[in-house]
């Protein structure tokens, strides 16, 4: 079950986008079987376009400083689940860490099952976007992308990937998963950025 804009009190109606309703609970959509989780096998690349790469275990991963994040959840499939608190490490410490080269501007992001995400570095470094381990005070469940999931509030939630293994810093956008079956390459869910053929010249090159 879902509620419509126009149906909401004003201030929770202003927090859903365009073309969005609120969502009761929070739905699963995977495209893959749900993986399981080895951490004695399991490590997070971060490579490419960078002065620094480096492979770290999960409990160096969840050993980095962590911060708290509190966003919304926007779907492309036109729901939206509100008031979450997420918990990780910012992806700006792993930017840091890493060093990338004046090159790099974009940045891909690898998953399970060979899985692929796509933005631009400008917006990966937005104060708010993190890599997840938690949400609400509790581990992510397995099927909402335990043991990391990527988080970007400000676009459409296909952009924050489950089960993530790895960021690719590049030169150059490679399309993702989802980016190359036709969804748009920025997916600000504000301006309804739903599908690539609303994309504007250039759009490889925008942040």
């Amino acid at each position: 079950m879902s509620l419509l804009r126009k149906d909401l009190p004003p201030e929770v109606a202003a927090r859903i986008p365009p073309g969005n309703r609120l969502a009761k609970g929070w739905p699963v959509l995977n495209y893959s079987p749900t993986p399981e989780f080895r951490e004695r096998s399991w490590d997070l690349r971060v490579f490419g376009e960078v002065a620094n790469p480096f492979t770290l275990t999960y409990g160096e991963f969840k050993a980095l400083p962590q911060v708290e994040v509190g966003a919304d959840f926007h779907c492309v499939t036109g729901w939206s689940a509100l008031g979450f608190t997420w918990t990780g490490v910012s992806f700006w410490t792993l930017a840091e860490m890493a060093k990338p080269l004046p090159a790099a501007q974009w940045v891909i992001t690898h998953c399970e099952y060979d899985y692929t995400s796509n933005l631009s570095l400008e917006a990966m470094m937005d104060a708010d976007v993190l890599v997840a381990w938690g949400k609400d005070h509790e581990p992510l469940e397995p099927e909402h992308g335990y043991p990391l999931r990527l988080v970007v509030p400000k676009r459409y939630a296909w952009k924050s990937a489950k089960w993530v293994r790895g960021f690719e810093f590049t030169k150059e956008n490679v399309r993702g998963f989802w980016e190359e079956r036709g969804y748009h390459v920025h997916a600000d869910p504000w301006t309804e950025e739903r599908y690539s053929d609303q994309e504007g010249p250039g759009a490889e090159r925008e942040p």
